[in-house]
């Protein structure tokens, strides 16, 4: 019995398939079924039978599955213990970002974290869209990211907090407050440049809600956006808490209200301890809108 059997014998179990299971370890099904199948000879044990296109545990098999997942832990503790370096700092964690949520990281999770785990160095790994995003943590160059939501099928994702999208005008405007959506059609806005997974993302709340705006400057430089406001030349959509300095513009909200969610992602793949312990304190952190409250 190997570590490797025991990980293909969870998985599996949590999955409900040797297929599914095969894509969350990134192995070929026919090799998780064989290392399996090796396994139950080996302890002379049926631990998996088939159910209509999935497999269940037998009995035998659900007491190995809870002791293999204590096994798994202890394996992980160790590993976790194995990485902390003999200078005192801990392991490193890398979480991605786009530039747009880079300030939720490192003004609000990141500080939180270190406090509680100040063995763990945090890097971030800035990219510039969420097809960036999903790039680097396919190829093992980030643990975990903060991204919109929804994402790819290959990828995990653990919803962390709602964003109310808002109107931001310049002063002269003139517009129904709150704003309906269906105002949006033929207004002049500044957006992200074309081609962007963030244009994207609003031509497609756009297209949901049925308006057609005018593209007044298209442009991917966001430190410019608020100055294009207040000259006058487009509203621009924006998350509300992120909106820190309203000198010369107005903040108007929509109603129904225009809303995303951002989450922590991650490759389907068993992550680091680190990275475990990085969700499980932003599952239980309180966001900076409960503070506002």
């Amino acid at each position: 019995m190997n570590l490797r059997q025991l990980r293909y014998v969870v998985a599996t179990a949590d999955h409900g398939t040797m297929t599914s299971a095969a894509q969350a370890l990134y192995v070929a099904q026919p090799a998780l079924s064989r290392a399996v199948r090796e396994l139950e000879r080996e302890l002379g044990l049926e631990l998996f039978a088939r159910s209509g296109r999935g497999v269940v545990l037998t009995p035998a098999g659900e007491q190995v599955v809870r002791q293999a997942r204590v096994a798994l832990d202890a394996v992980d503790a160790i590993e976790g213990l194995a990485v902390t370096r003999a200078d005192g700092r801990g392991a490193e964690l890398r979480i991605a970002v786009t530039a747009s949520l880079e300030p939720e990281l490192t003004g609000g999770l990141i500080p939180r974290f270190a406090r509680d785990q100040p063995a763990v160095r945090v890097r971030v790994v800035r990219c510039a869209d969420r097809d960036q995003i999903a790039a680097v943590l396919r190829g093992g160059r980030a643990d975990l990211a903060l991204t919109d939501l929804p994402v790819p099928g290959d990828m995990t994702a653990h919803p962390y907090e709602q964003r109310e999208v808002v109107l931001i005008s310049p002063r002269a405007l003139k517009v129904r407050e709150p704003v309906p959506p269906a105002a949006l059609d033929g207004m002049r806005l500044v957006l992200p440049a074309r081609g962007g997974a963030r244009r994207a993302e609003i031509d497609t709340m756009l297209r949901r809600i049925g308006a057609r705006p005018v593209a007044a400057v298209e442009s991917d430089e966001r430190g410019a956006w608020l100055g294009w406001v207040r000259a006058g030349r487009g509203s621009l959509l924006w998350y509300r808490n992120q909106i820190d300095d309203t000198e010369g513009v107005t903040v108007r909200s929509f109603m129904p209200p225009l809303t995303r969610m951002i989450g922590l992602v991650h490759a389907h793949r068993r992550l680091p301890p680190a990275a475990r312990d990085f969700l499980t304190f932003a599952k239980q952190a309180p966001h900076r809108d409960d503070h506002a409250r």
